[in-house]
Protein backbone atom coordinates (compact mmCIF):
# COMPACT_ATOMS: atom_id res chain seq x y z
CA UNK A 1 0.00 0.00 0.00
CA UNK A 2 1.01 3.57 -0.57
CA UNK A 3 1.98 5.39 2.60
CA UNK A 4 3.70 8.63 3.42
CA UNK A 5 7.28 7.81 4.39
CA UNK A 6 8.85 11.24 4.72
CA UNK A 7 8.15 14.91 4.41
CA UNK A 8 11.39 16.76 4.00
CA UNK A 9 12.97 19.33 1.71
CA UNK A 10 9.53 20.17 0.35
CA UNK A 11 8.81 16.77 -1.11
CA UNK A 12 6.61 13.77 -0.56
CA UNK A 13 8.12 10.32 -0.71
CA UNK A 14 5.87 7.29 -0.92
CA UNK A 15 6.36 3.56 -0.99
CA UNK A 16 4.43 1.33 -3.35
CA UNK A 17 4.60 -2.39 -2.68
CA UNK A 18 8.00 -1.93 -1.04
CA UNK A 19 9.38 0.30 -3.79
CA UNK A 20 10.04 4.00 -3.45
CA UNK A 21 7.67 6.15 -5.44
CA UNK A 22 8.61 9.47 -6.92
CA UNK A 23 8.97 12.40 -4.54
CA UNK A 24 6.07 14.72 -5.36
CA UNK A 25 6.90 18.34 -4.71
CA UNK A 26 4.77 20.85 -2.79
CA UNK A 27 3.60 23.50 -2.18
CA UNK A 28 2.87 24.71 -5.67
CA UNK A 29 3.38 28.03 -7.35
CA UNK A 30 -0.16 28.99 -8.30
CA UNK A 31 -1.64 30.45 -11.45
CA UNK A 32 -0.05 31.57 -14.65
CA UNK A 33 -1.98 33.68 -17.13
CA UNK A 34 -2.09 33.03 -20.84
CA UNK A 35 -0.09 35.36 -22.99
CA UNK A 36 -2.29 38.25 -24.03
CA UNK A 37 -0.65 39.26 -27.28
CA UNK A 38 -3.08 39.47 -30.19
CA UNK A 39 -2.90 36.75 -32.84
CA UNK A 40 -1.60 37.66 -36.28
CA UNK A 41 -5.03 37.18 -37.80
CA UNK A 42 -8.19 36.97 -35.73
CA UNK A 43 -11.23 35.69 -37.56
CA UNK A 44 -14.27 37.88 -37.05
CA UNK A 45 -17.91 36.81 -37.37
CA UNK A 46 -18.86 36.49 -41.02
CA UNK A 47 -21.88 38.73 -40.58
CA UNK A 48 -22.30 41.56 -38.14
CA UNK A 49 -25.64 40.14 -37.00
CA UNK A 50 -24.11 36.80 -35.96
CA UNK A 51 -24.23 36.25 -32.23
CA UNK A 52 -21.10 34.30 -31.24
CA UNK A 53 -22.82 32.16 -28.62
CA UNK A 54 -25.47 30.91 -31.07
CA UNK A 55 -23.04 29.39 -33.57
CA UNK A 56 -21.85 26.83 -31.01
CA UNK A 57 -25.19 26.34 -29.24
CA UNK A 58 -27.06 23.11 -29.96
CA UNK A 59 -30.78 22.44 -30.13
CA UNK A 60 -30.89 21.75 -26.38
CA UNK A 61 -29.35 25.09 -25.47
CA UNK A 62 -25.91 23.73 -24.59
CA UNK A 63 -23.19 26.30 -25.31
CA UNK A 64 -19.91 24.75 -26.36
CA UNK A 65 -16.93 26.57 -24.89
CA UNK A 66 -14.41 23.72 -24.76
CA UNK A 67 -12.53 22.47 -27.84
CA UNK A 68 -10.26 19.44 -27.87
CA UNK A 69 -7.85 19.29 -30.79
CA UNK A 70 -5.94 16.12 -31.64
CA UNK A 71 -2.51 16.98 -33.05
CA UNK A 72 -1.51 13.51 -34.23
CA UNK A 73 -2.63 9.91 -34.51
CA UNK A 74 0.84 8.64 -33.60
CA UNK A 75 1.79 7.47 -30.13
CA UNK A 76 4.88 6.01 -28.48
CA UNK A 77 2.76 3.69 -26.31
CA UNK A 78 0.19 1.00 -27.16
CA UNK A 79 -2.22 1.21 -24.23
CA UNK A 80 -4.72 -1.64 -24.16
CA UNK A 81 -7.76 0.64 -23.77
CA UNK A 82 -6.74 2.98 -26.57
CA UNK A 83 -5.62 0.93 -29.55
CA UNK A 84 -5.09 -2.64 -30.79
CA UNK A 85 -1.73 -4.25 -30.05
CA UNK A 86 -0.85 -4.28 -33.75
CA UNK A 87 -1.51 -0.55 -34.03
CA UNK A 88 -3.87 1.16 -36.45
CA UNK A 89 -3.54 2.39 -40.04
CA UNK A 90 -2.41 6.01 -39.86
CA UNK A 91 -3.66 8.87 -41.99
CA UNK A 92 -1.02 10.15 -44.45
CA UNK A 93 0.66 13.33 -43.21
CA UNK A 94 -0.70 15.43 -46.05
CA UNK A 95 -4.24 14.63 -44.90
CA UNK A 96 -3.61 15.78 -41.34
CA UNK A 97 -4.28 19.35 -40.28
CA UNK A 98 -1.28 21.63 -40.65
CA UNK A 99 -0.25 23.90 -37.80
CA UNK A 100 -1.67 26.89 -39.66
CA UNK A 101 -5.01 25.10 -40.13
CA UNK A 102 -5.12 24.19 -36.43
CA UNK A 103 -4.49 27.77 -35.37
CA UNK A 104 -6.98 29.07 -37.94
CA UNK A 105 -9.74 26.79 -36.63
CA UNK A 106 -8.91 27.54 -32.99
CA UNK A 107 -9.19 31.26 -33.73
CA UNK A 108 -12.56 30.71 -35.38
CA UNK A 109 -13.97 28.65 -32.52
CA UNK A 110 -12.61 31.11 -29.96
CA UNK A 111 -14.31 33.98 -31.76
CA UNK A 112 -17.62 32.14 -31.41
CA UNK A 113 -17.40 31.23 -27.74
CA UNK A 114 -14.65 28.68 -27.04
CA UNK A 115 -12.75 29.63 -23.87
CA UNK A 116 -10.74 26.46 -23.35
CA UNK A 117 -8.59 24.43 -25.75
CA UNK A 118 -6.95 21.11 -24.92
CA UNK A 119 -4.36 19.47 -27.18
CA UNK A 120 -4.50 15.69 -27.39
CA UNK A 121 -3.40 12.80 -29.59
CA UNK A 122 -2.21 10.13 -30.07
CA UNK A 123 0.62 11.58 -28.10
CA UNK A 124 0.75 15.31 -28.90
CA UNK A 125 4.43 15.64 -28.04
CA UNK A 126 5.56 13.31 -30.83
CA UNK A 127 4.51 16.00 -33.30
CA UNK A 128 7.54 18.15 -34.14
CA UNK A 129 5.75 21.51 -34.27
CA UNK A 130 3.70 21.10 -31.08
CA UNK A 131 5.62 23.82 -29.24
CA UNK A 132 4.99 26.27 -32.07
CA UNK A 133 1.27 25.43 -32.01
CA UNK A 134 1.11 25.98 -28.25
CA UNK A 135 2.80 29.35 -28.57
CA UNK A 136 0.42 30.53 -31.30
CA UNK A 137 -2.70 29.28 -29.52
CA UNK A 138 -1.65 30.99 -26.29
CA UNK A 139 -1.85 34.32 -28.12
CA UNK A 140 -5.58 33.98 -28.83
CA UNK A 141 -7.05 36.56 -26.45
CA UNK A 142 -10.41 34.81 -25.95
CA UNK A 143 -8.80 31.64 -24.59
CA UNK A 144 -8.72 31.43 -20.81
CA UNK A 145 -7.00 28.05 -20.55
CA UNK A 146 -4.72 26.07 -22.83
CA UNK A 147 -4.18 22.47 -21.78
CA UNK A 148 -2.59 19.26 -22.97
CA UNK A 149 -3.18 15.57 -22.30
CA UNK A 150 0.02 13.52 -22.55
CA UNK A 151 1.35 10.11 -21.58
CA UNK A 152 4.36 11.87 -20.05
CA UNK A 153 6.96 9.75 -21.82
CA UNK A 154 8.85 12.65 -23.42
CA UNK A 155 7.29 15.40 -21.34
CA UNK A 156 10.02 16.04 -18.79
CA UNK A 157 12.54 17.63 -21.12
CA UNK A 158 9.88 19.72 -22.86
CA UNK A 159 8.06 21.07 -19.81
CA UNK A 160 10.03 24.33 -19.41
CA UNK A 161 9.50 25.30 -23.05
CA UNK A 162 5.82 24.33 -22.97
CA UNK A 163 5.15 26.48 -19.94
CA UNK A 164 7.10 29.37 -21.41
CA UNK A 165 5.06 29.03 -24.62
CA UNK A 166 1.82 29.45 -22.67
CA UNK A 167 0.56 26.01 -21.62
CA UNK A 168 -1.48 26.41 -18.42
CA UNK A 169 -3.18 23.07 -17.73
CA UNK A 170 -1.69 19.59 -17.86
CA UNK A 171 -3.16 16.08 -17.71
CA UNK A 172 -0.73 13.17 -17.46
CA UNK A 173 -1.90 9.59 -17.96
CA UNK A 174 -0.75 7.04 -15.38
CA UNK A 175 -2.81 3.91 -14.80
CA UNK A 176 -0.65 2.13 -12.25
CA UNK A 177 1.99 2.60 -9.56
CA UNK A 178 3.63 -0.71 -10.47
CA UNK A 179 6.28 -0.67 -13.24
CA UNK A 180 5.58 -4.22 -14.42
CA UNK A 181 1.87 -3.48 -14.60
CA UNK A 182 2.60 -0.29 -16.55
CA UNK A 183 4.49 -2.36 -19.11
CA UNK A 184 1.54 -4.73 -19.42
CA UNK A 185 -1.00 -1.91 -19.87
CA UNK A 186 1.09 0.29 -22.17
CA UNK A 187 2.85 -2.57 -23.97
CA UNK A 188 6.01 -0.50 -23.53
CA UNK A 189 8.42 0.41 -20.74
CA UNK A 190 8.51 3.92 -19.29
CA UNK A 191 6.99 4.09 -15.80
CA UNK A 192 10.08 5.73 -14.27
CA UNK A 193 10.11 8.40 -16.97
CA UNK A 194 6.43 9.22 -16.52
CA UNK A 195 6.77 9.58 -12.76
CA UNK A 196 9.69 11.96 -13.31
CA UNK A 197 7.46 14.08 -15.54
CA UNK A 198 4.79 14.21 -12.82
CA UNK A 199 7.30 15.37 -10.23
CA UNK A 200 8.69 18.06 -12.51
CA UNK A 201 5.22 19.30 -13.44
CA UNK A 202 4.36 19.65 -9.75
CA UNK A 203 7.50 21.66 -9.13
CA UNK A 204 6.74 24.00 -12.02
CA UNK A 205 3.30 24.90 -10.70
CA UNK A 206 0.89 24.69 -13.62
CA UNK A 207 -2.54 26.18 -12.98
CA UNK A 208 -3.91 22.64 -13.00
CA UNK A 209 -2.26 19.23 -12.89
CA UNK A 210 -4.39 16.10 -13.21
CA UNK A 211 -3.40 12.45 -13.33
CA UNK A 212 -5.69 10.39 -15.58
CA UNK A 213 -6.18 6.77 -14.54
CA UNK A 214 -8.36 4.37 -16.55
CA UNK A 215 -9.68 1.77 -14.12
CA UNK A 216 -10.14 -1.82 -15.30
CA UNK A 217 -11.46 -4.73 -13.28
CA UNK A 218 -8.87 -7.34 -12.44
CA UNK A 219 -6.03 -5.08 -13.52
CA UNK A 220 -5.67 -1.96 -11.42
CA UNK A 221 -8.72 -1.41 -9.22
CA UNK A 222 -6.61 -2.57 -6.27
CA UNK A 223 -4.56 0.64 -6.61
CA UNK A 224 -7.40 3.13 -6.17
CA UNK A 225 -6.50 4.03 -2.59
CA UNK A 226 -2.80 4.28 -3.50
CA UNK A 227 -3.65 6.96 -6.03
CA UNK A 228 -5.97 8.84 -3.68
CA UNK A 229 -3.20 9.04 -1.06
CA UNK A 230 -1.14 11.10 -3.51
CA UNK A 231 -3.56 13.96 -2.91
CA UNK A 232 -2.67 14.27 0.78
CA UNK A 233 0.34 16.56 0.34
CA UNK A 234 0.10 17.42 -3.35
CA UNK A 235 -2.10 19.99 -5.07
CA UNK A 236 -3.20 17.78 -7.94
CA UNK A 237 -6.31 15.94 -9.03
CA UNK A 238 -6.46 12.20 -9.54
CA UNK A 239 -9.07 11.37 -12.17
CA UNK A 240 -10.45 7.86 -12.25
CA UNK A 241 -11.98 7.10 -15.65
CA UNK A 242 -14.52 4.38 -16.29
CA UNK A 243 -13.30 2.01 -19.00
CA UNK A 244 -15.00 2.97 -22.29
CA UNK A 245 -15.61 1.01 -25.50
CA UNK A 246 -13.78 1.97 -28.70
CA UNK A 247 -12.77 0.00 -31.77
CA UNK A 248 -9.94 -2.42 -31.08
CA UNK A 249 -9.86 -2.28 -27.27
CA UNK A 250 -11.87 -5.49 -26.65
CA UNK A 251 -14.19 -3.74 -24.20
CA UNK A 252 -16.70 -5.69 -22.15
CA UNK A 253 -18.85 -4.99 -19.10
CA UNK A 254 -16.74 -7.57 -17.24
CA UNK A 255 -13.82 -5.12 -17.34
CA UNK A 256 -15.86 -2.13 -16.19
CA UNK A 257 -15.39 -0.82 -12.65
CA UNK A 258 -18.30 1.53 -12.04
CA UNK A 259 -18.08 4.83 -10.21
CA UNK A 260 -20.08 3.40 -7.32
CA UNK A 261 -17.76 0.40 -7.05
CA UNK A 262 -14.68 2.65 -7.08
CA UNK A 263 -16.17 4.85 -4.38
CA UNK A 264 -16.99 1.83 -2.24
CA UNK A 265 -13.44 0.48 -2.51
CA UNK A 266 -11.90 3.82 -1.56
CA UNK A 267 -14.24 4.56 1.34
CA UNK A 268 -13.40 1.27 3.02
CA UNK A 269 -9.95 2.72 3.78
CA UNK A 270 -10.71 6.44 3.54
CA UNK A 271 -14.22 6.85 4.96
CA UNK A 272 -13.84 10.64 5.28
CA UNK A 273 -13.78 11.11 1.50
CA UNK A 274 -16.46 13.72 0.77
CA UNK A 275 -18.20 15.14 -2.29
CA UNK A 276 -17.32 18.65 -3.44
CA UNK A 277 -19.62 21.03 -5.27
CA UNK A 278 -19.75 20.33 -9.00
CA UNK A 279 -18.14 22.87 -11.29
CA UNK A 280 -20.03 24.41 -14.25
CA UNK A 281 -20.16 22.02 -17.24
CA UNK A 282 -18.54 19.40 -15.05
CA UNK A 283 -17.37 16.14 -16.58
CA UNK A 284 -16.22 14.63 -13.31
CA UNK A 285 -17.63 14.11 -9.85
CA UNK A 286 -15.16 15.74 -7.45
CA UNK A 287 -14.27 14.45 -3.98
CA UNK A 288 -11.58 15.19 -1.43
CA UNK A 289 -10.38 14.02 1.96
CA UNK A 290 -10.79 16.92 4.41
CA UNK A 291 -7.45 18.57 5.13
CA UNK A 292 -5.70 17.04 2.12
CA UNK A 293 -4.29 19.33 -0.56
CA UNK A 294 -5.54 17.60 -3.69
CA UNK A 295 -8.81 16.27 -5.08
CA UNK A 296 -10.19 13.10 -6.63
CA UNK A 297 -12.40 13.10 -9.72
CA UNK A 298 -14.49 10.35 -11.29
CA UNK A 299 -15.28 10.37 -15.02
CA UNK A 300 -18.52 8.38 -15.13
CA UNK A 301 -19.20 8.30 -18.87
CA UNK A 302 -20.55 4.75 -18.80
CA UNK A 303 -22.71 4.54 -15.67
CA UNK A 304 -23.76 8.15 -14.99
CA UNK A 305 -23.39 10.23 -18.13
CA UNK A 306 -22.98 14.01 -17.98
CA UNK A 307 -24.41 14.72 -21.43
CA UNK A 308 -26.87 17.31 -20.14
CA UNK A 309 -24.07 19.74 -19.29
CA UNK A 310 -21.66 18.76 -22.08
CA UNK A 311 -19.84 21.76 -23.56
CA UNK A 312 -17.20 19.84 -25.54
CA UNK A 313 -16.39 19.60 -29.21
CA UNK A 314 -13.55 17.64 -30.79
CA UNK A 315 -11.42 18.06 -33.88
CA UNK A 316 -9.53 14.95 -34.95
CA UNK A 317 -5.99 15.04 -36.29
CA UNK A 318 -7.32 14.57 -39.83
CA UNK A 319 -9.63 17.54 -39.42
CA UNK A 320 -13.01 16.02 -38.65
CA UNK A 321 -15.38 17.70 -36.21
CA UNK A 322 -16.92 15.30 -33.67
CA UNK A 323 -19.67 16.77 -31.53
CA UNK A 324 -19.79 13.70 -29.27
CA UNK A 325 -16.96 11.41 -28.18
CA UNK A 326 -19.18 8.36 -28.63
CA UNK A 327 -20.94 9.50 -31.79
CA UNK A 328 -19.89 8.19 -35.19
CA UNK A 329 -21.09 11.23 -37.16
CA UNK A 330 -18.24 13.46 -38.31
CA UNK A 331 -17.86 16.39 -40.69
CA UNK A 332 -14.58 17.34 -42.38
CA UNK A 333 -13.40 20.86 -41.60
CA UNK A 334 -10.13 20.08 -43.34
CA UNK A 335 -11.85 19.50 -46.66
CA UNK A 336 -13.87 22.67 -46.21
CA UNK A 337 -10.76 24.73 -45.47
CA UNK A 338 -8.84 23.30 -48.42
CA UNK A 339 -11.79 23.87 -50.72
CA UNK A 340 -11.51 27.57 -49.88
CA UNK A 341 -15.10 27.83 -48.69
CA UNK A 342 -16.22 31.21 -47.44
CA UNK A 343 -16.37 32.06 -43.75
CA UNK A 344 -20.17 31.90 -43.94
CA UNK A 345 -20.07 28.40 -45.44
CA UNK A 346 -17.57 27.14 -42.87
CA UNK A 347 -19.65 28.54 -40.02
CA UNK A 348 -22.74 26.92 -41.52
CA UNK A 349 -20.97 23.54 -41.61
CA UNK A 350 -19.92 23.87 -37.97
CA UNK A 351 -23.27 25.21 -36.80
CA UNK A 352 -25.20 22.45 -38.56
CA UNK A 353 -23.02 19.77 -36.97
CA UNK A 354 -23.50 21.27 -33.51
CA UNK A 355 -27.27 21.47 -34.01
CA UNK A 356 -27.36 17.74 -34.85
CA UNK A 357 -25.78 16.82 -31.51
CA UNK A 358 -28.00 14.39 -29.62
CA UNK A 359 -29.16 15.02 -26.08
CA UNK A 360 -27.20 12.03 -24.80
CA UNK A 361 -25.07 9.19 -26.06
CA UNK A 362 -26.26 5.59 -26.30
CA UNK A 363 -26.37 3.23 -23.32
CA UNK A 364 -23.61 0.83 -22.33
CA UNK A 365 -24.74 -2.17 -24.36
CA UNK A 366 -25.47 -0.14 -27.48
CA UNK A 367 -22.16 1.72 -27.25
CA UNK A 368 -20.27 -1.55 -27.20
CA UNK A 369 -21.74 -2.48 -30.60
CA UNK A 370 -21.55 0.90 -32.36
CA UNK A 371 -18.87 1.45 -34.97
CA UNK A 372 -16.47 4.18 -33.86
CA UNK A 373 -12.82 5.04 -34.30
CA UNK A 374 -10.18 3.59 -31.99
CA UNK A 375 -9.58 6.11 -29.22
CA UNK A 376 -6.17 7.01 -30.62
CA UNK A 377 -7.77 8.24 -33.86
CA UNK A 378 -10.28 10.40 -31.98
CA UNK A 379 -8.04 12.15 -29.48
CA UNK A 380 -8.06 11.37 -25.77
Amino acid sequence: MLGVCARSAGSLTAAVFGKEFLPLSWPLVRCRNLQSAAPQELIQPANSHDEPAKVLTDSFGRKHSYLRISLTEKCNLRCVYCMPEEGVPLTPNEKLLSSDEIVHLANLFATFGVKKVRLTGGEPLVRKDTLDIVEKLSQIPQLETLGMTTNGLVLSRKLPDLKKAGLTHLNISLDTMVPARFEFLARRKGWQVVRKSIDQALEMGFQSLKINCVVMKGINEDELVDFVRLTELNDLEIRFIEYMPFDGNKWSTKKLVSFEDMLSIIKKELPDLERCQDEPNHTSKIFRVPGWMGRVGFITSMTEHFCGTCNRLRITADGNLKVCLFGNHEVSLRDALRSKVSSDELLSIIGSAVMRKKFKHAGIEELSTLKNRPMILIGG
